[in-house]
């Protein structure tokens, strides 16, 4: 046998032809699907982005708005109910969407814009990159339904449509893309979409940074050096964080039942969280209405109050169980840096330092992905003490549990052990 024949046999011709020529069709595939929902979602991303600044800018300077909040309510909740929405899950429709290939609906995409930007506007407690998922899961949902894709590139679409959504308003490319990836099912990675993840991600941060939306980032006053002893604090620290996690969730999936305890009419609900949501708006002032962006800033430069984080908790679980829209993520955040600030504080680290550990060990906490978190502690502090944030988180995402923000999210593989659970998050 010549040696033509001998490689002809050991590496096939047309094997090799016909795993090009797929290669080539899939990366062009993406490609250009990943452009097109990086431009859409980055354009839709900044617009949102724009208006909950402007809304916010009203609301600070108007605060008789935070009145308003009962009636604010009633418009979601009928805006919801007139487009056969209300049983909207939010979040966790999305996710859904990419395990179980369920479709989603664009009618979403502004019944979450307006809804969280009323919300916003009149002083209710909930973020902004929660929505966001939301926005950016049924835009590129819907697109690739109108693209005729099949199920499986749809869930890949969604999840790219997922990490534009975040980028756009975190200008956070690389923790947006692996977040796409790694929420949906705890243990296991959705690797075939990384590019188009990474691609989208990076093209909404570009379009949006065009539209005029600044990448969120933080100055750290102090990083503790590496010593066994400042080890052993962010050990302590992560544990601690871990615990605020499980507060933060346990909250979100009590609320709701509370609210059902008093009335199962929705528009009630509204109406009834409006009322005390603006009471202890009023009562406790502007620091808890809104994302708290202003707060998590104060909480980095290394000063906090005690009960904010506690606070922070009451306001979101009244604002987001009573029907009003908007996110958990950046609650979570003001609840982990102000928690940390002080937490820190107490055990000798740096208070600033403290307060960055604490965003993203609690932003692990509540959902179960560790290596966006370390993703988000590089992209958000500059690159600063990484291996010691990852610490903190490590701990945080083992001592959490099965405790989630989205009950749609499954735990594959045990956090503890190397072994196979697939069992629902509380």
């Amino acid at each position: 046998m010549d040696i033509r024949s001998r490689l002809n046999e050991l590496f096939p011709l047309e094997h090799w032809k016909r795993a090009v020529k797929d290669n080539a069709w899939t990366l062009s595939k993406w490609l250009l699907f990943s452009v097109l929902i990086g431009v859409v979602v980055g354009a839709v991303g900044a617009l949102f982005h724009h208006a909950i600044d402007r809304v916010t800018e009203l609301r600070q300077a108007h605060q008789w708005l935070v009145l308003l909040l009962p009636v604010a309510g009633l418009a979601i909740v009928g805006s919801y109910h007139v487009t056969g929405m209300s049983d909207d899950r939010g979040t966790e429709f999305v996710i859904s969407s990419v395990r179980d290939a369920k479709p989603l609906r664009i009618r979403t995409a502004p019944l979450i814009f307006l809804g969280t930007v009323l919300t916003h506007l009149c002083g209710g407690s909930s973020g902004r990159e929660g929505a966001a998922l939301q926005l950016g899961g049924c835009i590129s949902s819907s697109i690739g339904r109108w693209m005729k894709l099949d199920a499986k590139d749809e869930r890949v679409i969604t999840m790219a449509g997922m990490a534009a959504g975040f980028s756009a308003l975190f200008g956070t490319p690389l923790a947006a893309a692996v977040f796409a990836m790694e929420l949906v099912s705890v243990g296991v990675m959705y690797y075939a979409a990384i590019v188009p993840c990474m691609l989208s991600a990076l093209i909404a941060q570009m379009v949006a940074g065009f539209l005029g939306v600044s990448p969120t980032g933080f100055t750290l006053l102090a990083v503790p050096e590496t010593t066994p002893l400042n080890l052993v604090r962010l050990l302590v620290l992560g544990i601690l964080c871990s615990l605020m996690s499980i507060l933060f969730c346990a909250a979100m999936h009590l609320g709701p039942r509370l609210y059902g305890k008093i009335t199962q009419n929705p528009y009630l609900k509204a109406l009834i969280g409006g009322c005390i949501v603006a009471a202890l708006a009023l009562l406790l002032g502007t620091d808890y209405q809104g994302a708290g962006m202003d707060v998590i800033t104060q909480a980095v430069s290394g000063t906090a109050r005690p009960e904010a984080a506690f606070l922070k908790i009451l306001l979101t679980v009244l604002t987001l169980s009573a029907g009003y829209k908007g996110g958990e993520i950046v609650p979570a955040l003001f609840t982990g840096a102000t928690f940390g600030c002080l937490a820190g504080g107490l055990l000798g680290l740096p208070a600033s330092f403290g307060a960055a550990a604490g965003m993203v060990a609690v932003f692990c906490g509540v959902t179960n992905c560790p290596l966006t978190s370390i993703l988000l502690s590089y992209e958000l502090f500059g690159g600063q003490g990484v291996a010691l944030f990852a610490l903190a988180i490590a701990v945080s995402y083992m001592l959490s549990g099965y405790w989630s923000l989205y009950a749609a999210q499954k735990i594959v593989y045990s956090k503890t052990r190397v072994e196979f659970v697939d069992r629902k998050t509380h």
